[in-house]
């Protein structure tokens, strides 16, 4: 992945099949998906590659055990399907995680026991093991920490888990190597119509300000909770299709809730579960579905959504949450299909949906992380058939992502270029400073922001230490950007800004 490269392309008088707005999971996946069907492909991210909600989930590839509650088991099976693909697709960047439903009655005991059987059931030849009724005993050894009176056993269960955004670059690095351009910090700024459908499309590159005008057959727009600024730059009197929905999480220290298996409360106050994972040697805690009016690239948590998941992960636990316990909270927007009637956004379907305006211009939005192969296949499906291409299957179901010996080589290349780079960032972490240096040369990376945010994720792990470790980080990749001392210092200072809303005061 190699930024003046990809750039390179857009220099030139191609004709693209179809241009993807957006590079979080749907729209990377949608270019992946493209590219590997043979149509001349190019993706357009207005910031980092997963900037937005996509680097903001609750880490884990699951088929959404509170969709099988609502009675939504086609949305059930197809996740679940496509977390068999995603788990052996990408086995670098997913894993199997064991879950603990806590429950307290014989009457819970059932009901969330023969739910999660069927969950499993429901999985077929893709199931991860098989659900386990556990008694009081055998809970309390899973879950030191959890509150046992009144507890009556629990439900093992087994669901996926996945680091968001580093899947989202090697997806990005995978479409390149399937032929699609993919390039970030280039922000789409109008469209070009011809006889009243789109043509081409106007960007600009955000870090030379040099602008492209491109011509391309289809535009798939897949840009989240942003959907309704491209929709109405399409047409200004489109109605808005997406309705945001804010979900925040807390990272704490794995002493807080020891052990490898992760926790989930069913049914909170406002009818979402709760979860307590473990990951990357931390734990996070979440989330919470609050509707918003204002969107955001950095949404801040409101205070009642910090207080709601304290008070919950403490009522079920023994080792009682302080704010000053919170290592760093991060805010995500889910693009929710909007919907006529009002309520709670989280009783609104997270399937997805796909429309094509009269102009031509396809929007994918709905979704979620785990299902963003499927939604890819849909979008490509529908802009083969506006397009006029030559029909081609999809591919991704069995596209292996990333490449883990490549990237072990490149990195010991690095290593052996300068040796102090094996060091560590930081004697609590597993990461060296090669990976800086990595991540600026193979992956796009621009900033402070985009390595400790997205490539490393130690802002979302300790944002005080993300703070302390920013200097080191722009005095490395200074030389491989060719920045100065002054550049230095206004990415030191712009990084702590930023990672102040991380942290709780």
């Amino acid at each position: 992945m190699n930024r003046s490269e990809q750039l390179a392309s857009l220099a030139t008088d191609t004709v693209w099949d179809i241009i993807v707005i957006g590079g979080g999971a749907t729209g990377l996946g949608t270019a992946l998906d493209a590219a590997t069907r043979g149509y001349k492909t190019l993706l357009l991210e207005g910031h980092d590659f997963a900037k937005g909600t996509s680097s903001r989930s609750t880490k884990l590839v699951h088929g959404g055990v509170r969709y099988l509650e609502q009675g939504n088991i086609k949305l059930v099976r197809e996740a679940l399907r496509e977390r068999g693909y995603l788990l052996k697709n990408a086995p670098h960047l997913t894993s199997v995680q064991t879950f603990i439903v806590p429950v307290f009655s014989w009457w819970e005991k059932m009901f969330y026991g023969l739910g999660l059987k069927f969950y499993d059931l429901l999985s077929g030849k893709l199931s991860l093991g098989d659900t386990q009724i556990l008694s009081k005993k055998e809970t309390t050894s899973h879950l030191p920490t959890i509150n046992a009176d009144k507890l009556a056993g629990g439900i093992l269960y087994y669901d996926g888990q996945f680091d968001d955004s580093h899947l989202a670059i090697e997806i990005a690095a995978t479409a390149i190597k399937s032929g699609a351009t993919v390039i970030n910090y280039c922000k789409v700024t109008g469209f070009i119509k011809t006889n009243d459908k789109i043509t081409g499309v106007e960007c600009i590159d955000l870090l030379s300000e040099k602008k492209y005008t491109l011509t391309t057959k289809v535009v798939v727009n897949a840009t989240g909770v942003f959907t309704n600024a491209i929709v109405q730059m399409d047409d200004h009197l489109q109605h808005d299709l997406v309705s945001p929905s804010q979900g925040i999480h807390l990272v704490i220290d794995a002493k807080f809730f020891p052990g490898t298996d992760a926790m989930m409360i069913p049914k909170t106050d406002d009818g979402r579960v709760l979860f307590a994972v473990p990951w990357h040697d931390k734990v996070v805690l979440g989330t919470t579905d609050t509707p918003i009016e204002e969107i955001s690239y950095e949404p801040k948590p409101l205070e009642e959504e910090i207080e709601f998941i304290i008070k919950h992960i403490n009522r079920y636990c023994t080792t009682l949450i302080k704010r000053a316990d919170i290592n760093s909270v991060y805010v995500g927007l889910r693009p929710l299909v909007k919907q006529k009637s009002k309520g709670s956004t989280a009783l609104i379907s997270r399937e997805h949906h796909l429309s094509v305006s009269s102009s031509g211009l396809i929007t994918i939005m709905g979704g979620k992380w785990t299902t963003y192969r499927k939604m890819a296949a849909d979008a490509v499906d529908n802009a083969a058939f506006i397009g006029k291409f030559n029909k081609e299957k999809c591919k991704t179901a069995h596209t292996p992502i990333g490449d883990e010996q490549e990237k072990e080589n490149r990195m010991n290349e690095i290593i052996k270029n300068d040796i102090s780079l094996k060091e560590l960032v930081h004697p609590n972490y597993t990461f060296t400073k090669a990976v800086l240096v990595y991540a600026v040369k193979y992956e796009m990376a621009i900033c402070i922001e985009d390595i400790l945010a997205r490539r490393m994720r130690l802002l979302f792990l300790d944002a005080k230490l993300a703070i302390a470790l920013a200097p080191m980080v722009a005095s490395i990749i200074a030389p491989y950007l060719q920045k100065d001392k002054n550049w230095e210092a206004l990415e030191v200072k712009s990084f702590t800004e930023l990672a102040g809303q991380y942290i709780l005061s």
